[in-house]
């Protein structure tokens, strides 16, 4: 998980900042950690809550480094009162953030015919197994009252035939009956578009996902990969409540 953390670390091996005059000892130690991480604004370090400890956060990546710099923490913070995993709190707040400013007509949606209960974000391949059986079940979810949001996430990646599939599928004029016939088997053809399979790939990568189907609620929990009707929409029911306390 902390791959890409470790290795912007790895790329700064050697790189040592000449000594600062005690004069300027007082430096704020986000700018200190921030010059650690290429990429990361002094404002994107956070204070954790362990004392002296701060937070940085990479798209799905979380590290926790010392105010000095000189030491990084791999794994997740939990409060052991709560028994609340905080780093995963944290990974569903920027997800939830990105999830709401995505835009619909890049995904394929199918709805219930009444007002939905809950909208899942699922990252979906046509090529993988569980994606077809949960797609097979489709209208059970719609029915529960879910509202199922289609991303595009070929796991062969750039340049694949899986990829090629997933293409196809978007630039198709009706998408639905496109992503059902290629999960069912069947090859789609269409004209070459502007898909945005590329842009959501990507957003897959940043959310962690690492397998497909990769089922997210609005709230930016991570619910899992495939899950049989029933048992989602408890899980759905559950998420939700708890965050009504």
């Amino acid at each position: 998980m902390f791959k890409m953390l470790l290795c912007c670390l790895a790329a700064m091996i050697g790189v040592a900042a000449a000594a600062e005059p005690a004069a300027k000892a007082a430096v704020d130690p986000r700018v200190v950690i921030a010059q650690k991480f290429p990429g990361v604004k002094p404002e994107e370090v956070r204070p954790s809550p362990l004392p002296g400890i701060f937070e940085v956060a990479m798209g799905a990546d979380t590290a926790y480094v010392s105010a000095d710099g000189k030491f990084l923490i791999n794994g997740d913070l939990y409060d052991i009162d709560s028994r609340t995993n905080l780093t995963e709190a944290g990974r569903s707040t920027m997800r939830r953030q990105a999830l709401s400013k995505l835009d619909e007509r890049d995904m394929i949606i199918f709805s219930p015919t009444a007002a939905a209960k809950h909208t899942i974000t699922v990252f979906t391949d046509v090529e993988c197994g569980y994606c077809r059986k949960l797609h097979s079940e489709i209208e059970q979810i719609n029915k529960l009252g879910v509202r199922v949001r289609y991303m595009a996430y070929p796991r062969a990646g750039p340049g694949s035939e899986d990829w090629r599939k997933m293409e196809a599928v978007w630039c198709s004029k009706d998408r639905k009956n496109a992503i059902t016939e290629a999960k069912s088997g069947k090859e789609v053809k269409s004209a070459q578009c502007s898909a945005p399979i590329a842009k959501q790939f990507k957003l897959g990568e940043q959310f962690g996902v690492r397998g497909t189907p990769a089922i997210f609620t609005s709230g930016g929990d991570y619910i899992g990969g495939y899950m049989a009707p029933a048992p989602m929409m408890q899980e759905l029911d559950r998420l939700s409540a708890a965050a009504k306390k």
